[in-house]
C-alpha cells in the first residue's frame, strides 16, 4: 500500500464506524445522552465531522464544507460558524439538535468526500510538511492526519457505543 492508499482505508473505516453507530436513528436517539454531563451521538458525529473538515480544509488550503457547502446555515446552530465543539460545556453539547440521521450524514458524507480527494493525492514526502507551527514541535501534515483519524475513530466509538446502551435500556 502507499501512503494515499493507506489514508483513503483509516478514513473509511471512520465512515464505516459513523455509519453504523447513526444509520436508522431517530431524531431523539441522536440527542440522547447516558447523563445530562454526557455527549450525545448527534454532538459525536457532528464534532468529529467538524474537526476533520475544519484540519484537513486548513491543510489542503481550501474553505471548509461547512461553509462552502452551506452546512452551517442547514444544522442553525447557536454557535459562531467556525465552531468546531472543542471544549465545549455539557450545555453547549445539548444545543447540537440535528432534523434526522440523513442530515448529520449529509454533512459528514460530504467531509469525508472532500478529505478522500484531498488524501488520494498525498505521497509519503507530502507528510513532511508542516502544517501548524504553533506547536512545539511544529505540527507535520502526517502527524496533523494521524492525529484526525485517531480522533475520529475515538467519538465514533463513543457514539457506538452510546446506540449500543440506548439500545439495551
Amino acid at each position: 500500500m502507499n501512503t494515499s492508499e493507506v489514508l483513503t482505508d483509516a478514513f473509511g473505516r471512520i465512515h464505516e464506524a459513523v455509519h453504523d453507530a447513526v444509520d436508522g436513528l431517530t431524531p431523539d436517539g441522536l440527542h440522547d445522552r447516558l447523563d445530562p454531563g454526557a455527549n450525545s451521538i448527534a454532538w459525536l458525529v457532528w464534532h468529529l465531522g467538524r474537526i476533520q473538515d475544519d484540519h484537513v480544509a486548513d491543510a489542503a488550503g481550501r474553505e471548509q464544507v461547512w461553509l462552502a457547502d452551506g452546512w452551517s446555515e442547514r444544522f442553525g446552530l447557536p454557535f459562531d460558524t467556525n465552531e468546531t465543539g472543542y471544549g465545549q460545556t455539557s450545555s453547549q453539547v445539548a444545543q447540537v439538535r440535528v432534523g434526522s440521521a440523513e442530515m448529520l450524514l449529509g454533512y459528514f458524507d460530504a467531509v469525508h468526500t472532500r478529505t478522500l480527494e484531498y488524501v488520494g493525492g498525498l505521497n509519503g514526502p507530502a507528510l513532511n510538511r508542516v502544517v501548524d507551527e504553533s506547536w512545539a514541535p511544529p505540527v507535520t501534515l502526517g502527524v496533523r492526519l494521524v492525529s484526525v483519524i485517531a480522533d475520529s475513530l475515538q467519538h465514533a466509538g463513543q457514539a457506538a457505543f452510546i446506540r449500543g446502551a440506548l439500545v439495551r435500556r
